[in-house]
């Protein structure tokens, strides 16, 4: 098993996933509305196969998703990583937060951390995100990180997106 580096934000930790946390990815795949730019609604049984892939995707790559937990009283709120799908062009930076505990800066400062770790801890020149032409609050997020668009192109999917590059020095 590789080690999951864990990283402490002002009010967030970024730590491994683990089983118990099947209850937020049931709870934010299982919403619809908030699981539609991330492959949901998908049922629990798919939800916790959501977990596994995100957790052996360290094992696989030596990076991957965190859970992002306040550091105040240790609930979860959601998910941030890096993340790099099989027949994708590249890794990308992905994140998610349950509906109750959106508009509170916690995608932001995660997605600060986890660019920071692409940068320093595994060298790369260039941190990106892929974002889906209707998801305007992920391409609100992307502006208050400083991501610039670089590119438009397809995906094994079949869907046309942007990408969007961070900078070292990010938000």
């Amino acid at each position: 098993m590789t080690d999951i580096t864990e990283i402490l934000t002002e009010r967030l930790v970024l730590r491994a996933p683990r089983e118990a946390d099947s209850a937020i990815y049931v709870r934010f795949y299982g919403d619809a509305e908030a699981s539609a730019f991330y492959g949901g609604p998908l049922s629990p049984v798919a939800a916790w196969s959501r977990l596994a892939r995100d957790l052996g995707h360290w094992s696989l790559r030596g990076y991957g998703m965190w859970v992002v937990e306040r550091r105040d009283d240790g609930e979860a709120v959601g998910g941030c990583g890096l993340y790099w799908p099989t027949g994708w062009p590249r890794p990308e930076l992905t994140w998610w937060v349950l509906p109750q505990q959106r508009r509170q800066g916690f995608a932001r400062e995660a997605s600060l951390a986890a660019i920071r770790f692409g940068h320093e801890s595994l060298g790369w020149p260039r941190v990106e995100t892929h974002c889906d032409d209707d998801n305007a609050a992920a391409r609100s997020l992307i502006a208050s990180l400083g991501g610039s668009r670089i590119v438009r192109e397809r995906f094994p999917d079949g869907k046309d997106r942007d990408v969007f590059e961070f900078p070292p020095s990010a938000g």
